[in-house]
């Protein structure tokens, strides 16, 4: 026989893989053949119970499998029908000369070959006989409106609409009962209309039958106002029992009526009910099982509740079960002398009865065969032969229903082959399953072994391998040593086949989704990162969520795969909460790792507030929990709105928060008020949006609780009494007409008799009471209901007058720039007010030393000196409270002083207290107020300086030292003393031009010396040509620039230039130019002015120190001048080159150890232009130092003086030579 890939037919197979270890055990193993040979008869398709509204609905199903093909008949009521098969299909239609109701009854489809007879299960099919509403004249309960749908086998959907066929809305107020009818909980004013229909809707009937119109109409009634405890309308009594069968659906129903409208609470009487399985719909009325399973069975309780009592109903549930099967036959073949043993285990509630049969017929029926033993659900057949080739049927039965399986034992016998195909290459992962084929056939079944090349005889010892009985070698663990090549041979024959095994890298987890939480309307990501063999393709990765795959979305919506696996969830919703699960799927092997979303939020408002225990002022708030998102609510915030004393609607206010596990409230409340409520609930995501406002809540007037606060004077006019107080909110005046009673009387007086009056508001004033009067003072609330409680009196005065007297006795203690003043304190009466103070008024008279204060106050100007005496301003002292002693600082030393002293109150100042004079000492100088130099030489330097500016007493003289600074900074400090307080200059000689020397100048008085005045200095060197010259050409002039060296002095400078076009050289000189004179003499006017003026006032009041200079101006000449080598030449020259000015600057800046002045600095540029003539467009204007830094005003110097003007006779000591 041929070796063939076919398998047998699909449900072969099944049942062969499903079989495979169960058989493997079993000593005497069933054979698999191919589909081509004969089959016995196999049902595909049975028919089931269902009930039929017209002749087109019969439609019995009954398809069957077999080789030869089967043959079908049908049995009806246990009677065979009239039927003929059309086309080789088992299906049982309706012939239209019967009526629908022949139809009626049980039914049971054969299917026949020459091998056996299948049979199906006994199914009813019922018919329906009316489908209309019978008209009833009913008459409708306030709160019930009825139904009634037509009978029928199968429940109708009823829907409740109007006229417009809109649907009637359900709410927990409004409910569609089991039964179809419209309940109201309590019926309103918007309820009355006359439409409502009730619809009914068969769907496998594809038919909805409508009701005629009810008409409802809802009068008012005072029973709104009081409200009505609940009421169960459903179901009746107060207990009910059901029975249900296991996978069915089960309704338990609890509709109330009562108001306001009662809540429903659903519980477990002996369990949990999370744990049945069970869904409450229908606005809380319905406790749903959709497929009800035994843990259901059990005691449940329904309690509706609301502000007036509360009802409940308790049920009883049985669940019962049709019977299911715990173990089916299985349908095998079989060689000759083989012993099968079958198995047939159902179970069911009761426990159900099976029963046999061989080909259609009951067992009890057939021929008794001692080979054939039946105990229940086991058959079993010893010793087969071909002729025990048979369908046996096992039955399994109880109350609700039965069961029914077809299963055929086939004997057969056949020579021995292997299907599987031979050099296969199998692939496994590590860690997984690898199988090895080798399907064998014959009967009877050949024996198959495995051997390898590698483990050879220690193949099957291996605790990992096994073989079962279709010959498959199952190799579990696998691991890289176990790839190779298998050889699988059939005993007693040379028949064999090998088989190739590769063993890869298992598909790994590397990081999997995590349980997160996540805020609602963020994106989430949930990571699947792995590695796989690369030998094997790329993987599938399938994500999903709660069990359910997840489709991915294009980019940017709910789901998004990255190229690593990871998932994206875009813009989280309560919804995207659940188990999510990654799954790898190679060719080979899959892994999976599970994670989870649970989306928190902040919680939704609580709802239901309701307003209960209400007093005059007090009730009680009740609400109900919000949904908390995954986040458990830790805090309810309660806020109140008073609407009756608010601009437009008020203002909501916090009155309190109570923790999570509560949903009530005491609320105090104010008289005459109107109030609103709402609840905000409070998590760690944040506080939910406020419920909707409660109704309102308005409280009876009553007497004032509290009196204003702050009761107190605010007088400011002498002889008036300023009564003040705080204005009570208007939510605690309690009442209506609310005004203040204000009362006052003297508080030192005889007089006991209060005055008092009525104001709207404050302030309220007395007039007659004299200066600063003691009063006691009382502010009363008051409204149409009487007088708030007895107010506490207040102390307070009439307005301030300006004191009347001075402090007395003053003394002054002097120490340095300090004293102590001391005073006698002022009488209290004459205050007229509080007392707030004294004040101290201190004024600087001058120094004690007449001439001196001249130089002391003197200011230079342009190096003319000018004196001018400072005028001293006043200095105040304020001392608060009644202190009778102050120290006053910051005086100048050796001045003279005097000062008085004043009282003072709210009002005012009082008059001064005599003047008293007193005196500070002296004390050691100030720096001087500027050092500067001049070098009348490389070895000399002129010292001037200014005295002082604060000479702290009588200067007798100065002290000069000054230091050579060296790098090893030892040289002798030098020593000069100044008798003289009037000298302010001073020639030092002999000093080395090639060093720098730092000064220290300090004043003297008869306390000591002052802190010194540093700089540092250097003597001018002889001038030197200049270098690093620069030429801008201009179409008709030429400007020349350079830099002339630090430390020399260069007076003027004298240039030569050659023309390439005029063979005549031209000299020139600034002296001899019009305007140069002319400036010049501008100059020496200016400066005789300046001395006439100094001179005038030196006259009127002062001795000033005045710096004579000598400028020597020369007058120079135009010399020619021949060069033979370079031709004719204009040159500008100076008489006057070796002639110098007496007095030059130095090169000074401000030394490093301690002054604050700066220097100015050398080494300006020059600059200077010609005409085409040789005429200057501009002029060297010198080298001027810049101000120093602290100075303002002063005799000229190098160090603070301005650029001085050009020299009078310049003499030009570079050359400038330019090639013709």
């Amino acid at each position: 026989m041929c070796r063939k890939e076919g398998h047998g037919d699909q449900e072969t197979e099944r049942l062969l893989d499903e079989t495979h270890t169960d058989r493997y055990a079993n000593r005497h193993t069933p054979i698999q053949i191919p589909k081509d040979f004969l089959q016995p008869p196999i049902l595909t398709k049975m028919p089931e119970s269902y009930t039929a509204f017209s002749l087109d609905d019969i439609i019995l199903p009954c398809e069957a499998t077999g080789t030869p093909k089967p043959s079908f008949r049908w049995v009806k009521d246990g009677q065979k029908l009239n039927w003929m098969e059309h086309k080789g299909s088992g299906n049982f239609t309706a012939n239209g000369d019967k009526p629908l109701s022949d139809y009626q009854g049980h039914y049971r489809c054969y299917a026949d070959n020459t091998l056996g007879t299948a049979m199906t299960h006994t199914r009813r099919r019922p018919s329906l006989s009316r489908r209309v509403f019978v008209k009833q004249q009913r008459k409708e309960t306030v709160f019930v409106l009825h139904c009634n749908p037509p009978k029928s086998s199968t429940i109708p959907h009823i829907h409740w609409m109007d006229k417009k066929l809109l649907h009637i809305g359900q709410s927990e107020r409004v409910t569609t009962g089991l039964d179809g009818n419209l309940y109201f909980a309590n019926v309103l004013k918007n309820d009355s209309r006359d439409d409502y229909t009730c619809h009914a809707q068969y769907i496998a009937a594809r038919t909805i039958l409508p009701k005629e119109h009810i008409s409802l109409t809802v009068t008012p009634s005072n029973d709104v106002a009081r409200g009505r405890k609940p009421h169960l309308m459903q179901p009746q009594g107060f207990h009910s029992s059901y029975l249900a069968l296991r996978g069915h659906s089960l309704v338990l129903e609890c509709i109330p009526k009562g108001l306001p409208t009662p809540s429903v609470m659903w519980k477990r009487m002996d369990g949990n009910l999370l744990e049945t399985g069970a869904k409450i719909e229908n606005h809380g009325r319905w406790l749903q099982f959709d497929s009800i399973t035994q843990e259901a069975d059990g005691e449940y309780e329904c309690l509706a509740s609301n502000t007036h009592g509360s009802v409940t109903h308790t049920y009883t549930v049985t669940v019962e079960a049709e019977p299911y099967w715990v173990k089916e036959p299985l349908s095998l073949l079989y060689s000759p002398g083989e012993t099968v043993r079958i198995d047939c285990q159902a179970e069911g509630i009761p426990t159900p009865t099976i029963t046999w049969s061989m080909n259609g017929e009951p067992v009890t029926e057939v021929d008794i065969d001692p080979r054939r033993r039946v105990s229940g659900g086991v058959l079993i057949l010893t010793d087969l032969v071909f002729s025990d080739t048979a369908v046996y049927q096992c039955e399994a039965t109880n109350k609700h229903g039965n069961i029914l399986n077809n299963t055929y034992i086939y004997v057969i016998e056949l020579p021995a082959q292997i299907l599987s195909s031979d050099g296969v290459v199998y692939k496994a992962t590590e860690g997984g399953v690898a199988r090895l084929h080798c399907e064998a056939f014959g009967s009877p079944r050949p024996q198959v072994t495995w051997e390898s090349e590698d483990l050879q005889d220690l193949l099957l010892s291996d605790s990992r391998v096994s073989q079962l009985t279709n010959g498959t070698l199952e190799l579990f663990n696998s691991s890289r040593e176990d790839s190779g090549v298998y050889t699988c041979s059939i005993t007693h024959s040379n028949i064999s086949i090998t088989a190739h095994l590769e063993v890869l890298n298992r598909t790994v987890m590397l990081i999997g989704p995590q349980a997160v939480r996540v805020r609602r309307g963020r994106n989430s990501w949930l990571d699947c990162h792995f590695t796989f063999d690369p030998q094997l393709n790329r993987p599938q990765i399938l994500w999903r969520k709660d069990g359910h795959k997840i489709i991915e979305s294009p980019p940017g919506d709910k789901y998004t795969v990255f190229e690593n696996g990871t998932l994206r969830v875009t813009d989280v919703q309560s919804a995207d909460g659940g188990l999510y699960s990654c799954e790898v799927i190679t060719d080979l092997d899959s892994v999976m790792a599970s994670g989870s979303i649970t989306v928190v939020a902040r919680p939704s408002p609580p709802v239901s507030l309701s307003l209960s225990e209400q007093q005059d002022r007090s009730l009680t708030l009740s609400w109900k929990p919000g949904h908390t998102h995954n986040s458990p609510t830790t805090e309810f915030v309660v806020e109140m709105r008073e609407e009756q004393h608010s601009e437009g609607e008020g203002k909501w206010e916090e009155a309190k928060s109570v923790t999570g596990d509560v949903n009530h409230l005491e609320l105090s409340l104010l008289p005459y008020s109107t109030y609103r409520f709402r609840v905000s609930g409070v998590n760690d995501q944040g506080r939910s949006n406020p419920s909707e406002p409660s109704e309102t809540y308005s409280t009876p007037p009553a007497v004032p609780d509290v009196n204003p606060g702050k009761v107190r004077s605010e007088s400011t006019v002498p002889g008036t009494l300023v009564i003040m107080w705080e204005e009570l909110d208007q939510r605690l005046h309690n009442g209506p007409r609310f005004q203040y009673k204000v009362s006052w009387r003297q508080a030192q007086g005889r007089e006991q008799h209060w005055s008092h009056t009525h104001v709207p508001a404050p302030p309220f004033l007395v007039n007659g009471t004299g200066a600063f009067s003691t009063y006691q003072m009382k502010v009363q609330a008051v409204n149409s209901l009487g007088e708030g409680p007895h107010p506490v009196p207040s102390i307070g005065h009439s307005g301030e007058d300006y004191p009347l007297a001075s402090p007395s006795n003053i003394s002054v203690s002097v120490a340095n720039s300090s004293s102590s003043v001391r005073w006698q304190p002022v009488d209290t009466h004459t205050v007229q007010g509080h007392l707030l103070g004294y004040k101290i008024y201190l004024k600087r008279l001058g120094s004690q030393g007449g001439a001196m204060e001249h130089r002391e106050e003197s200011e230079m100007e342009g190096g003319v000196e000018r004196g001018m005496e400072r005028e001293e301003e006043g200095l105040v002292v304020v001392v608060q409270g009644s202190k009778t002693e102050e120290t006053v600082t910051g005086l100048k030393l050796y001045s003279l002083y005097e000062l008085s002293i004043t009282t003072f109150n709210s009002k005012g100042e009082g008059p001064h207290s005599p003047t008293h004079r007193f005196s500070t000492p002296e004390g050691v100088p100030g720096p001087p107020a500027s050092l500067g130099f001049e070098s009348p030489s490389e070895t000399e330097l002129t010292l001037h300086w200014r005295p002082p500016i604060q000479p702290n007493g009588r200067l007798v003289g100065y002290v000069l030292q000054y230091q050579q600074i060296s790098d090893s900074g030892d040289s002798p400090l030098q020593l000069e003393v100044i008798y003289d307080p009037t000298v302010t200059h001073f020639l030092l000689e002999g000093l080395d031009p090639h060093s720098r020397y730092v000064f220290y100048l300090r004043g003297r008085t008869t306390a000591g010396q002052g802190p010194p005045i540093t700089r540092e200095c250097a003597t001018l060197l002889d001038g030197v040509p200049p270098s690093n010259i620069s030429i801008v050409v201009g179409e008709t002039s030429v400007n020349l620039s350079w830099v002339p060296g630090d430390r020399y002095r260069n007076h003027s400078f004298h240039i030569k230039y050659l023309s390439k076009t005029e063979p005549h050289g031209v000299e020139g000189d600034f002296a001899t130019q019009g305007w140069f004179i002319g400036m010049i003499s501008a100059v020496v006017l200016l400066m005789l002015l300046l001395l006439v003026l100094c001179f005038i006032k030196r006259s009127k009041g002062g001795k000033y120190a005045v710096k004579d200079k000598e400028e020597n101006q020369m007058d120079s000449e135009a010399r020619p001048m021949k060069d033979e080598t370079f031709g004719e030449y204009r040159s500008l020259e100076s008489d006057g080159d070796e002639k110098r000015s007496v007095s030059q600057p130095s090169l000074c800046v401000e030394s490093k150890l301690g002054s604050d002045d700066s220097l100015a600095e050398y080494g300006d540029s020059v600059d200077i232009q010609f005409n085409e003539d040789g005429s200057f467009i501009g002029q060297y204007s010198g080298r001027g130092p810049a101000p120093t830094g602290n100075e303002s005003s002063g005799p000229a110097s190098p160090v603070n003086q301005d650029p001085p003007p050009p020299p009078i006779g310049p003499s030009f000591s570079g050359i400038l030579d330019r090639p013709s």
